[in-house]
């Protein structure tokens, strides 16, 4: 079985899709992690029904992930 800190060590530096318990998605560079799986995002952009938005850098605290995913 592997471990979700494996996973997100091997996503560092790379773009992933966030699904968020609001029902967002937002998408950015993995920049950092920690044990409770919050997360650093870079370069983020929220997909919202108008189109959508940038928001830069962020700090994401793991119990509001619902996924995680590679696009």
């Amino acid at each position: 079985m592997t471990l979700p800190v494996a996973i997100l060590q091997k996503a560092l530096n790379k773009r992933i899709n966030i699904l968020l318990k609001d029902g967002r998605i937002l998408e950015g560079k993995l920049t950092g992690f920690d044990d409770h799986l919050n997360l650093v995002l870079s370069d983020s952009v929220e997909t919202i029904d108008e189109g959508q938005r940038r928001l830069g850098t962020l700090i994401l605290r793991g119990n509001n992930i619902v996924t995680i995913a590679q696009p």
